[in-house]
């Protein structure tokens, strides 16, 4: 019985915790200020800095979970509109705390045109207040972040609709353009 007790009383608590952690929907920064810096490694190993796209738009997507199906709709949309995207100076960096292998096998499945970094630390997702923690488990929430050709946050993303996230993007991308 005082197991079970235990077991229910920390149950609560994580979901406690976690809920709060969860709808704490505010960032550290505004549009306008210098975007976190980043080194994570893609699903190949390869190191991504935030440096390695200065001159050119970034749309940094954090999303939950590698092959569920809202991320997979995210990513195949981005996947989908990658030629707009790159035509606007833009590119399409996805991250979650997913590791390598599990980022290599959905980009090889849905062949996505765009690096998807480990952040299995979630340090960088924290870092743009775009991580869930559990204390147990850690997930990315469902954020993007464009970051404009110096470095700067240009638009934050947090209520996001996966069926027409990338074509906001494209038009945001359009708008500031035109502003230019």
């Amino acid at each position: 019985m005082t197991l079970k007790l235990f077991f229910y009383v920390a149950v609560l608590l994580l979901a406690i915790f976690g809920y709060r952690s969860y709808t704490s929907a505010s960032t550290k920064f505004n549009v306008g200020d210098d975007a976190p810096s980043f080194t994570l490694n893609d699903a190949q190993g390869q190191t991504h800095y935030l440096s390695d796209y200065a001159g050119k738009y970034l749309v940094l997507y954090f999303y939950p979970k590698d092959d569920t199906p809202g991320c997979t709709k995210e990513a195949c949309h981005f996947r989908d509109d990658m030629a707009q995207l790159e035509k606007l100076g833009a590119k399409v960096v996805g991250v979650s705390v997913d590791n390598s292998q599990s980022h290599a096998n959905f980009t090889k499945k849905y062949h996505l045109p765009f690096p998807l970094l480990a952040d299995t630390d979630g340090k960088v997702a924290e870092s743009y207040n775009a991580l869930t923690n559990f204390y147990i488990v850690k997930i990315a929430k469902r954020y993007t972040f464009l970051i404009d050709p110096t470095g700067k946050v240009a638009q934050i993303y947090t209520s996001i609709d996966t069926s027409n996230h990338s074509q906001k993007i494209i038009a945001d991308l359009k708008n500031m353009q035109n502003k230019q």
